[in-house]
């Protein structure tokens, strides 16, 4: 139990079921062509989350001595596992990520795109060592390697079956995934600044630069508010945009993904506490998984 702590077992089912949901809730029923079988897929699927699961533990091991102020009671670095096992761990999963990463990389015709794993990997383990104490950079580092997650299918699945004749098909495909990568990028952007809400006091002792400390608590829930207003609004208006016509996606959009947007962005205007923000984590949290699982709708709104 411990290890599936420590590698955010919960996290790397989520980007599974993401990956999952493109393959077969977009792919297949937009009768898209494909370019690696059930198994090449799933290698890539096990690639994403072993490079996801070494930089969940990296983090974890640079963040002792914040976590021991923020989350005592979940620190497992020198507790439960110690420094010399998790850095094993974290090797052995960057190996079979990569390894995986280079031997799909052949098998699509495409040896550069190997390259893409060694910088998910480079990019968790800077990120972990430096960049998370940078004003805003490590979050944008986190929201960009969550929207590659998903970019990542296309790429190797969609990407090398482009044909002069199928080329409309599969552009209006990969264009739907851009434009959930963007949704997730944006809204994995203000959750990591209400992380950095939460976690104020150990980022400080630790010399951390985050928002909350570069402008103040209240200064940045009110960003935070705004921020969840303009995605709302964006969302709204992709809405309107793109699925006027569609009644089962919009009501679902509407209920699952605007309505908790809209109660987010009024519970972080008046928020104040960890717990608050803890709150707020959580919403977001919800609306990420009901948006990416808006997936699966689309096969009967936009095809029948």
């Amino acid at each position: 139990m411990k290890y599936l702590q420590l590698i955010r077992f919960e996290n790397l089912i989520f980007i599974a079921l993401v990956q999952i949901f493109i393959r077969f809730g977009l792919f297949y029923p937009f009768g898209i062509d494909v370019t690696l079988s059930i198994l090449q897929f799933a290698l890539l699927v096990i690639a994403t989350i072993c490079i996801a699961a070494a930089g969940n533990i990296i983090n974890d091991i640079y963040d002792v001595e914040i976590d021991r102020i923020n989350k005592p009671n979940k620190v497992l670095i020198g507790k439960s596992i110690s420094e010399s096992k998790a850095n094993r761990l974290f090797i052995i999963f960057n190996v079979i990520g990569v390894g995986i990463g280079f031997y799909l990389s052949n098998i699509i015709g495409r040896p550069g795109f190997a390259a893409i794993f060694i910088a998910f990997s480079a990019l968790l383990y800077i990120y972990a060592s430096y960049l998370k104490g940078i004003l805003i950079i490590g979050n944008l580092v986190v929201s960009f390697l969550v929207a590659m997650s998903l970019i990542i299918v296309p790429l190797f699945d969609l990407l090398p079956a482009i044909t002069p004749q199928n080329q409309a098909g599969q552009s209006a495909i990969f264009k739907i995934i851009l434009e959930f990568a963007i949704f997730a990028f944006f809204l994995n952007l203000i959750r990591e600044i209400v992380k950095d809400l939460q976690d104020i006091n150990g980022d400080k002792k630790g010399g951390a630069n985050t928002l909350p400390i570069a402008i103040g608590r209240k200064r940045t829930t009110v960003l935070v508010s705004i921020l969840g207003m303009f995605l709302t609004f964006s969302v709204i208006f992709y809405m309107y945009e793109n699925l006027y016509d569609q009644q089962t996606i919009m009501l679902y959009f509407l209920f699952g993904i605007v309505a908790p947007l809209l109660y987010f962005c009024i519970k972080a205007w008046s928020a104040k506490s960890i717990k608050d923000y803890h709150i707020l984590s959580t919403i977001l949290k919800i609306v990420m998984f009901t948006g990416i699982c808006s997936m699966m709708l689309f096969q009967f709104t936009i095809i029948h």
